[in-house]
């Protein structure tokens, strides 16, 4: 055992990382990493292959003859395309305000010590975390009751709060937001709308970007929703889009009529397979762009919020 100054006591060796320990971490995320990175570079290889080079070689990580047919067809769908990309942007931008200003509301209110229903409240947001109601239930509610089958909103209410998001709120601010700060604002007479706008929400940027980030992924990923409550074309998000094209090529041949050309004409020019790689990069590149600017505020938000509960 040795003094502080320089020297280490008993325990302070089994804290301590060896070279070769932390080389081979490296190699593990590098791994990992590579692991995510592989398939995106093969969906952009293919997304800039021909049709005729797909067909002979297959997939390749570097294409064999590069084309821009793909994303020239993409263009060439301008009206639909950016119909589509429309309505994600509509839902994405409307659904993670909306969801940011739920969750973390929720999360504060279930975040008071003195506030009497917490504890029955907090149970009523956790059982969903462990029991689902079912999908035909949720169908029924949404499509029924409430009518929101073939609107909009049929793609951001379902998503807007989940149990998780609020879980992760409430631990943000209990442990913290101070409770002196609360009280000292309770006492010069502020109300708990003008405390959580003017005091609590400024000092919780890490939260609500996380928070943020969480909604904007599953908004802008989603196309289950749109295969539930919606028929109508117009109100397809881009990712239901690229879902009907994985799934049938005539999602895109049934715009031909529009396009002044025959459906036999479509399907013989279409570029199958490139272009459902082209739609799937137009998707992810946003999202790309866009979590660099983030990660700061995911992460801090993420670690406090795990804490403790």
């Amino acid at each position: 055992m040795k003094t502080r100054a320089g020297y280490e006591t008993g325990l302070d060796k089994f804290n301590r990382i060896g070279t070769a320990t932390n080389w081979g971490f490296h190699l593990i995320f590098i791994l990992l990493a590579l692991l995510c990175l592989v398939p995106v570079l093969v969906v952009l290889s293919i997304s800039l292959t021909g049709e005729e080079s797909i067909r002979n070689e297959g997939y390749r990580i570097l294409p064999a003859a590069i084309s821009g047919e793909a994303y020239q067809y993409i263009a060439r769908q301008g009206q639909m395309i950016t119909r589509a990309l429309g309505v994600s942007v509509l839902v994405t931008a409307l659904g993670t305000v909306l969801g940011v200003v739920l969750t973390t509301s929720m999360g504060y209110v279930l975040s008071r010590p003195n506030y009497k229903l917490k504890g029955l409240l907090t149970w009523i947001v956790f059982i969903p975390m462990v029991f689902n109601g079912g999908l035909v239930s949720s169908y029924y509610i949404n499509s029924n009751m409430l009518g929101l089958k073939d609107t909009v909103w049929a793609l951001i209410l379902p998503l807007a709060v989940s149990s998780f998001n609020v879980i992760i709120c409430k631990t943000f601010f209990r442990s913290t937001i101070p409770d002196a700060l609360i009280e000292s604002a309770e006492i010069d007479g502020a109300g708990q709308l003008r405390i959580y706008c003017s005091i609590v929400l400024p000092i919780s940027l890490p939260v609500l970007a996380t928070i943020g980030l969480f909604l904007c992924f599953a908004y802008w990923n989603d196309w289950f929703q749109s295969m539930l409550y919606i028929d109508n074309q117009n109100l397809y998000s881009l990712q239901a889009l690229l879902n009907s094209l994985m799934s049938n090529v005539d999602a895109l041949a049934r715009n031909a009529s529009s396009m002044g050309i025959s459906y036999a004409e479509l399907v013989a020019t279409m570029p199958k397979e490139s272009a459902r790689m082209a739609v799937a990069i137009v998707i992810v590149v946003p999202v790309a762009i866009a979590y660099p600017f983030f990660q700061k505020y995911f992460i801090s938000g993420l670690t406090i919020g795990a804490v403790k509960g």
